[in-house]
This record gives C-alpha cells, structure tokens and sequence, in this order.
C-alpha cells in the first residue's frame, strides 16, 4: 500500500515513531481496532518496551481506549478524532464503537492487511465508486449500498461497500493481468447465512464485470469447502452458465417448492431458489414459467427464447487463511460477549502497566 508521506509526519508530530505512525494509519484506514500482538508482528518486536511505550502514549494522550477480556488480553480501540483528522479522515465510522462481533471481524480484517502490505488497496468509499463507476462505468445502482435514515428534515443517506471489507487489484493467476478482487472476512462465528447474505448484497455489481476474483478470508482453514460450494452455487455457476440453464434450474425448484415436494429441505436448492426468485422477477418470467409448468413450453424453446444471453465471464475463487495473533476475541462464547471489563481507559487507569502482564497483552 502507498501511505502518503505527510500523513505520516502528521502522526509523528503528535509524539509517535516512524514504525507506530504507519501503524496507526493502518488501523485507522482499515480497522479501527488492534492488539499488542499485532503491533509486534507489524514492527518485529517482542514483549517489552517497545510495545509498552506504544500503548502508553496512546492511552496518556486520550488517542485509544482498551478493553479488557477475561484476563486472555486486550482490545485497542483507535477513536480519536485528532488522528484520523492527521491522514484527513475524520469521518471513518471506525472511530465509533461497535459491537463484538465488528471486532472479531476487524482484527480478523487487520491481520490480513498486515500479512498483505504489498497490495493497492482502495482504502475508501469514495475511491471504491470512482473505480468502479468512473472506470469501468458501472452505474451506481448496481454497487452494494445501505440507506441510513436521517432525521425529519434530513434525506436519507445512501453509503456504499459498507463492510469495508479489502478490495483491490491482483492477477488471479500467475502471469495473467491483475483484475479487480472482492473479499469477505469471516471472523469464525458468523452464521453461514450472512455470506450468502453478502454474495446477495454484491449479486448486481458481480453481473457488470466480465472478470473479477473473490477472496474468502478466515482464520479456520475448515470454513474454506462450504464457502466455496456457496460462491460457486450462487454467483460462478450462474455467471458462467448459459442464463437458459439457469432459468431451467429456476423453474424446476421452484415447481417442486410450490408442489411441496421438499420432505426435507435441500440448502443448496434453497438458497438457489431465493437468489432465483430475485434475478428473475417480472411479468415475462412469471408468464414463462406458469406457460412451462402446464406444459406448453418446452425445454428447447426455453432455451431458444434466452440463446443470446450467454455471458463470457471469468470468475475466480480464492481463500487466505489469517494466522491471528492472540486475539481473546477468537475464545468468545457464542452466548454472548461473557465476562468483559470496557475499562475505555485513559491515563487515569496508568497505575495498571499496559504490558505488566504478559498474558493479558498476549493479543
């Protein structure tokens, strides 16, 4: 990543090193949240001053907050407006606090990052939308967008690519041109059901590129098979198929759906069928399908009506597997958020050393 030079000198006016200066900008950018463990690898450091000296100053200057959990170590919160207003980006919304599950996600987010400095990220909404509206001409409707509500005499706010999740420029393949990467970064306790969720959210921007490459992200390698099955059921199969096959597929679920021939429900047919239901919508296909479910239309004629909508597209799937550094994040119960003291910090809390015990700043 390029890491604009006087953002770094902004940071290191404030009393911070060279080392701690990208650091931080890195966390700001991307993650908002970081441990101690992830400051040693990113600076190659062990236990000691060091890191100790790093999470003093943050804390004496109001900069961070920490988190304590159960003794198995620590969270720090980057929230001071007086940083991000340094690399000029103040309005980050990694600056608010969130919820337990964003952390697990950004810390898992932030070690890859760490392991994958070398990469051009867009680091912002806006430089996610210029690049694809302004370059490859994608229309705004098809980006994956939220609508905020405001107040009374406030409109709604539309925000795109609101995960945050990393995308960028890599070759899918060796020696071949790099092409646009998409990610999502699963934490380890995500239902399955919220990355079919984020493939639905992406479905419309997936179908204006002819190429592009999807980057699975987790820190269990266990996760990777049923990713996989669920990006290729959903987006690479229907994206690279004959659209009449797909339509085919459609209306052959759905007949056996409606003639509740489901004893037990097939997941994958399921979530086909939804995603269907969604791409193909409107007076024609309804018109198609009840003419093809009374029979008076055939397979070849189906066929034949949709013969000039195969797509020539290269999707391309990959996972990475994060190796975290400790996180007390990664034991959490799947009840709840268990036994955590928000200390949120600042000096006054310095009769405790951030680095007094080992173990509690393993992470």
């Amino acid at each position: 990543m390029k890491i604009p030079t006087e953002h770094i000198e902004r940071i290191k006016s404030l009393g911070y090193t060279e080392s701690e200066a990208r650091f931080l900008y890195i966390v700001a950018v991307f993650s908002g949240y970081f441990t101690l463990g992830q400051f040693r690898v990113f600076t190659g450091s062990r236990y000691g001053k060091r890191a100790s000296s790093f999470a003093q100053k943050l804390l004496k200057q109001g900069h961070a907050s920490v988190r304590d959990y159960m003794r198995r170590g620590s969270i720090f919160h980057l929230f001071s407006r007086t940083i991000y207003g340094q690399i000029e980006k103040d309005n980050l919304r990694n600056r608010k606090k969130h919820s337990f599950d964003f952390m697990r996600t950004r810390l898992v987010l932030l070690d890859f990052i760490l392991a994958n400095q070398e990469l051009a990220y867009f680091e912002t909404e806006q430089e996610k939308v210029c690049f694809f509206c302004d370059q490859l001409g994608v229309s705004k409707d098809f980006l994956p967008a939220k609508v905020y509500e405001g107040s009374s005499r406030c409109q709604p706010t539309i925000r795109y690519f609101v995960d945050k999740f990393p995308l960028f420029l890599a070759s899918p393949l060796s020696g071949a041109p790099p092409v646009v990467t998409l990610s999502y970064v699963d934490s380890g306790f995500e239902a399955p059901s919220h990355f079919v969720s984020h493939l639905a959210a992406y479905q419309g921007l997936f179908r204006q590129l002819n190429c592009f490459r999807f980057l699975y992200i987790a820190a269990k390698q266990a996760y990777f098979e049923k990713a996989e099955e669920r990006f290729r059921s959903l987006v690479k199969r229907p994206l690279e198929s004959d659209v009449s096959s797909e339509i085919l597929r459609y209306f052959e679920i759905r007949r056996k759906w409606d003639n509740h021939e489901y004893v037990i429900p097939v997941t994958p047919d399921l979530e086909f069928l939804n995603e269907a239901r969604r791409r193909f919508h409107g007076d024609k296909f309804e018109s198609l399908y009840q003419t093809w479910h009374l029979g008076e239309l055939n397979e070849r004629d189906l066929r034949l009506e949709f013969s000039q909508l195969r797509p020539e597209r290269a999707v391309f799937f990959h996972t990475f597997l994060v190796h975290p550094h400790g996180s007390p994040l990664a034991v959490a119960s799947r009840h709840g958020d268990g036994c955590m003291k928000d200390t949120n910090h600042r000096w006054r809390h310095g009769s405790r050393h951030p680095e007094g015990d080992a173990k509690l700043l393993g992470a």
